[in-house]
C-alpha cells in the first residue's frame, strides 16, 4: 500500500499527521458554505493544510504502518524514508499528486501543496453531500402575469334569466328539512358534552381524594451517602519519551521531578512502552505552548499525545 493510503486513514481521526523529515498535513474543522454564485451549499468539513516546519517523528505514523502490516518499526521508518526520497525527487521535474490527500508543485525553491476537494474527512459529515437549488424566479413570474393582465380582455357574464317559482319552493322545502336534521345532530352533540363534563367531575373528584389521602411508613429506609469523585480532564500530555524497559521510566521520571516538571507515568501502550510526560494539561492550547517551548528550551524530540484515562 502507498504511504499516501496511510495518511489519508489517519487524516479521518486525528488533526494533524507528521510525515517525518518532509512535513505535517494539519486539519482544522470548517463549518457549512453556501456558495451564492453556484446556489450550492457544502455540508462541513475538514480543511487540509501542510506544514512543511513538522519534520520530527512524533511516531504516530510509524507506528501506525507498523501495527497495520505487522511489521518491525525500524522496517516502517525505513519504508517512509524511501517514500519520501521517491517524492523530493519526483517534484523537482513535475507536480507530485498523493491520491485522496492533494498535490505538490515545487515553486521558488518552496514546497506549495494544494488540497484536494473530493473527500471529507470530517467524520460527523458522512454521507454528506453538496446540495445545489434552484433559482427563485418570483420576480419573472410576477411581470410575465402583469403582462397578461394588460393584455387580457374583460369579458360581461349576460344577465341570467329569473328562477321558476316551484324550484324556489323546492329549496326552502330541501333548506327546511336540513335544519330539522341539523338541529336534532346538535342536540345530540350536547348530550355527548354534557355527559363528559360530568365523567370529568367526577374523575376531578377522585383525584382530590387521592391527593388528600396520607400515608404513613412505619420503618423508612436508612440514608445513603453518596461519594462523588471528579473525572480527570487531563487529555493532553508533552510527551518526553516512550522507554522499553520500567526502570528507564522511572530515572526518566525522577530527573524531570527534580528540574521541576509535573512529570507522570502514563502507563504502558500496546507496544510495551512505558510513556513519560513532562506534564498534563486540560486545554490543547496549554498543551501546544508548553510543547513548543519545551522543544526550544529543553528537548526537540518532544511530542504531544492525545489520550483519555
Amino acid at each position: 500500500m502507498k504511504l499516501a493510503n496511510y495518511i489519508s486513514d489517519l487524516l479521518y481521526r486525528y488533526e494533524c499527521v507528521i510525515v517525518p523529515e518532509f512535513g505535517g498535513f494539519v486539519t482544522n474543522d470548517k463549518s457549512a458554505i453556501i456558495d451564492k454564485i453556484n446556489n450550492t451549499l457544502y455540508p462541513p468539513y475538514k480543511q487540509i493544510t501542510f506544514n512543511s516546519h513538522l519534520i520530527n517523528n512524533d511516531g504516530l505514523l510509524v507506528n501506525y504502518i507498523a501495527s497495520a502490516d505487522k511489521i518491525p518499526y525500524e522496517s516502517a521508518l525505513n519504508f517512509i524514508r524511501f517514500e519520501i526520497g521517491s517524492w523530493k525527487e519526483k517534484v523537482k521535474d513535475q507536480d507530485l499528486f498523493l491520491e485522496s490527500i492533494g498535490s505538490f508543485s515545487l515553486i521558488n525553491n518552496k514546497l506549495h501543496f494544494e488540497p484536494q476537494k473530493k473527500i471529507n474527512y470530517l467524520p460527523s459529515s458522512f454521507g454528506l453531500t453538496n446540495v445545489v437549488t434552484p433559482d427563485i424566479k418570483r420576480e419573472v413570474y410576477k411581470k410575465n402575469v402583469e403582462k397578461l393582465e394588460d393584455k387580457a380582455p374583460i369579458i360581461f357574464t349576460p344577465e341570467r334569466k329569473k328562477t321558476p317559482n316551484y324550484l324556489k319552493y323546492a329549496a326552502i322545502f330541501v333548506l327546511g328539512l336540513s335544519a330539522i336534521g341539523i338541529s336534532g345532530k346538535l342536540y345530540k352533540d350536547h348530550q355527548n358534552n354534557q355527559q363528559i363534563v360530568a365523567a370529568k367531575e367526577q374523575q376531578n373528584l377522585i383525584d382530590q381524594k387521592i391527593e388528600n389521602a396520607t400515608f404513613v411508613i412505619s420503618k423508612p429506609l436508612p440514608t445513603l451517602n453518596l461519594e462523588v469523585t471528579t473525572v480527570n480532564n487531563m487529555n493532553f500530555h508533552v510527551i518526553a519519551g516512550a522507554f522499553r524497559f520500567p526502570e528507564n521510566a522511572e530515572k526518566k521520571l525522577n530527573q524531570l521531578k527534580s528540574e521541576g516538571y509535573n512529570s507522570k507515568i502514563l502507563g504502558v501502550n500496546k507496544w510495551g512502552l512505558t510513556i513519560v510526560s513532562f506534564d498534563s494539561y486540560e486545554s490543547k492550547r496549554n498543551a501546544i505552548n508548553s510543547l513548543n517551548s519545551i522543544k526550544r528550551k529543553k528537548d526537540k524530540k518532544a511530542w504531544l499525545l492525545v489520550q483519555k484515562f
